[in-house]
């Protein structure tokens, strides 16, 4: 390797993308391309670093395999940065491989920390885990150790773990500083002010208050009952009862939730769950019907009595009842909070994301469009979907499932 190739990649290494340019700019070999790549993907011109990379992938020789592979692993990270999640991930393992039977275990890290980035991202959460805890972050340089870090942090807020957060975040900072790399730092900076903004909102006995992540960790373990509208549950101390496929259930919980220690009448319970205003018998016999099928799900929990304006919460074993809400709440709510991350997504990503499909993402960009809550560039298979993020809004910490599992 020549000394330009070597002065560039160093510069790259350190986060100097201007200075490895000043020394390749002109030069179309592949080592040259890769660096000029990874370049400009620092510089934030992710399209045109995706194309050097290839270039120079497609440039380098059979017995460079491992040149090659350290291409795929840098045009992935960059596909995971524009949220291109339907990047082909078998690519990545190969490239993964390739590096770890060459005795590159760092690159070969860094392609394990690139797809457990996009497992966070799906809200694959155990997978995440177990593939983290094949790294051993202390034998790997300051940079990656801050990736580990960072990684290991999103894990814990999504776990509803704010102090492993913290110390992870410290862990990573100490490393992004070791490895003087001002990118890292800045996203270091901004992970840590996420556990400290508001997360949910706590409605209880008619009075409404924000809760920051650590607030929400010790509700968690109060003796309280907690129906939960951000992960669409009910649970306290030890039952999880998961309604986030029964939506007209969970809507009828929250409802009683909300009116606890009171009743909620008959009409604003079929108003909520069933949106009609001016209900008749048909919807009173649907209400008990759906009534008895939430008794059923809550027993473990909780009883519902009817009573002669409708129906009441009682809590087993708690002698408290309260919501746990969004901060924002809106019926786009999931796809307003992938977008808060500030990064720029495709429908179909969103989709994935979500766990539902690119016609439902679709409808609901569009009504976000149209009250000026997103924006987008771009057409066709090119269009990218971005908001800038929303004040108070925590992201994706407390999405509803498929996004974020429960327990674990």
């Amino acid at each position: 390797m020549d000394s330009l190739i070597t002065a560039a990649a160093r510069a790259l290494a350190t986060g100097d993308a201007l200075g490895a340019l000043n020394r390749v700019a002109l030069r179309e070999d592949p080592p040259a391309l890769a660096l000029r790549g990874i370049a400009m993907a620092q510089l934030g011109d992710l399209p045109r670093a995706r194309q050097l990379l290839r270039k120079a992938a497609q440039g380098f020789g059979p017995k460079e395999a491992v040149s090659r592979a350290r291409c795929v692993v840098a045009e992935a990270e960059i596909a995971l940065a524009v949220r291109d999640l339907t990047w082909p991930t078998k690519m990545l393992e190969a490239a993964q491989a390739a590096l770890t039977a060459q005795g590159d275990r760092f690159n070969a890290a860094h392609a394990q920390f690139v797809m457990i980035r996009r497992l966070l991202l799906l809200g694959r959460l155990p997978e995440a885990e177990r593939a983290l805890a094949h790294v051993a972050p202390q034998s790997l340089p300051a940079s990656l150790r801050a990736v580990h870090g960072l990684i290991e942090s999103g894990i814990a807020m999504r776990r509803l773990q704010s102090h492993a957060a913290r110390v992870a975040l410290a862990d990573a900072a100490q490393a992004a500083a070791e490895a003087r790399i001002g990118a890292l730092m800045a996203e270091i900076a901004v992970a840590a002010r996420l556990l400290d903004a508001p997360a949910a909102r706590l409605l209880a006995r008619g009075q409404a208050q924000t809760l920051r992540l650590d607030e929400i960790e010790a509700l968690q373990k109060t003796p309280v009952l907690i129906i939960d509208a951000c992960r669409n549950a009910v649970r306290d101390a030890t039952h999880h009862i998961n309604l986030a496929t029964r939506p007209i259930l969970f809507v009828l919980a929250r409802t009683l939730g909300e009116a606890w220690p009171g009743d909620a009448t008959r009409d604003e319970l079929i108003a909520r769950a069933f949106r009609i205003r001016h209900p008749d018998d048909t919807h009173r016999a649907r209400l008990r019907v759906e009534m008895g099928r939430l008794r059923k799900l809550l027993h473990p929990a909780a009883n519902i009595h009817a009573t002669g304006r409708g129906f009441a919460l009682q809590p087993r074993y708690t002698q408290e009842v309260v919501v746990l809400a969004p901060t924002v709440e809106d019926p786009n709510a999931a796809v307003l909070a992938l977008l808060a991350d500030g990064e720029s997504w495709s429908s179909s990503a969103l989709a994935l994301a979500l766990g539902t499909s690119q016609r439902s993402v679709q409808r609901a960009l569009d009504a976000l469009s149209e009250v000026g809550k997103v924006q987008h560039f771009g057409q066709g298979r090119a269009r990218r979907w971005l908001n800038p993020p929303m004040p108070g809004f925590a992201t994706t910490l407390l999405l509803p499932a498929p996004l974020v599992d429960g327990p674990g």
